[in-house]
């Protein structure tokens, strides 16, 4: 006598972003979950699913009104945010619901409101797990009052193609695209806010104007900030260009003959992380959890000094046995970071636990 098959009931879950930020991520969970047979539905803006065709990874992609967001959590089974403001609007639609929440951890850093600390402190609360990118995300969201904090650390997607060694003709082609002939470059990609550190990051950037040859500095990236930088860079004759949001910043960082960092805060921060698995020396700030990721792979220089950042690159620039010898062990870091499916997999037990509970 044959046994009768057992119907395993598929798992639910809703993403929500609050914006734009970590929509990489969330494309990488949402790829990975549903190729695992996870029923997946992304609840971000509109802009968002533009962006990272969530649909294209196998998930339902709703927009992210109220009615929406609650409207998609009704039959989940459990709802995972993606930083605090998102973490807030699960919050709210998840009420009067036993539906468990987990939230993924992007806050911490100083110099946070009093409204910012409030909110972090009332999504640590409501969540039944927090995942911090870092360790320093996890003991903020215990300090908040977290029932459940936990270390999950969040792979950057590698991108299509040969990454991990660059097509050498195309840095050249890159760096004659940015008129970059004879002379070093140097990048930083990200939004242009205020907790970037850019402000600094033109300070120190005075500093090359006498380096012979002048390297330029290119940031990628669009944000708030982007006028008075402008102003800045124009008023002080500073040899830095602002490309705006890019699409092919992996690109232009492979072509870079160092990557800078000059944040005052970062869990794990995709440009670093980028920039050691394509073996581009990295000089950044030691805030967060760059510490713990770079290890002794790059060059760390405290926060909001100027002097020490310009430098630490000047000195890479005139050592080419130290960029080299940064560029193995930035590789060798990477190959120790989890990848994209050790990332889904520890996702999808934090799910399994979850949902186990409530049977």
């Amino acid at each position: 006598m044959s046994s009768s098959p057992v119907n395993v009931p598929v798992l639910r879950t809703v993403q929500v972003l609050g914006g734009a930020s970590g929509g990489a991520h969330v494309r990488s969970l949402a790829t990975g979950l549903a190729a695992r047979g996870v029923r997946v539905t992304v609840c971000a803006p509109v802009e968002a699913e533009g962006e990272y065709d969530f649909t294209g990874a196998g998930a339902r992609f709703t927009p992210d009104a109220v009615s929406a967001l609650r409207a998609a959590c009704i039959e989940a089974d459990v709802v995972h945010a993606h930083g605090v403001r998102a973490g807030m609007r699960a919050t709210l639609a998840l009420r009067g619901r036993r539906i468990p929440l987990v939230v993924s951890w992007h806050g911490g850093g100083p110099g946070a409101g009093r409204l910012s600390l409030l909110l972090e402190r009332h999504v640590a609360r409501a969540a039944a797990i927090v995942l911090g990118a870092s360790s320093a995300q996890v003991d903020l969201a215990r300090r908040l009052g977290a029932r459940d904090a936990r270390l999950a650390a969040v792979a950057v997607p590698v991108p299509e193609g040969p990454v991990a060694v660059p097509d050498p003709g195309d840095p050249g082609k890159v760096r004659a695209e940015l008129g970059v002939v004879g002379r070093p470059l140097l990048i930083a990609v990200g939004s242009l806010v205020p907790r970037r550190g850019y402000s600094v990051l033109l300070d120190a950037a005075r500093a090359w104007r006498t380096l012979d040859p002048m390297p330029l500095l290119v940031i990628a990236g669009e944000g708030p900030l982007r006028a008075e930088l402008a102003r800045r860079i124009h008023l002080e004759g500073l040899p830095v260009r602002l490309l705006g949001r890019r699409r092919d910043a992996a690109r232009l960082l492979a072509a870079a003959d160092v990557a800078v960092l000059s944040s005052r805060w970062e869990a794990r921060s995709p440009l670093a992380q980028e920039a050691l698995r394509v073996g581009v020396p990295l000089v950044a700030t030691a805030v967060g959890g760059l510490a713990e990721l770079v290890g002794e792979a790059g060059v760390l220089v405290p926060y909001g000094d100027p002097e020490a950042l310009a430098a630490a690159v000047s000195g890479l620039l005139a050592d080419p046995d130290r960029r080299e010898a940064l560029a193995v062990a930035g590789r060798a870091q990477a190959g120790t970071w989890p990848s994209e499916d050790d990332t889904v997999a520890q996702v999808l037990s934090v799910y399994d636990e979850l949902v186990e509970r409530r049977r």
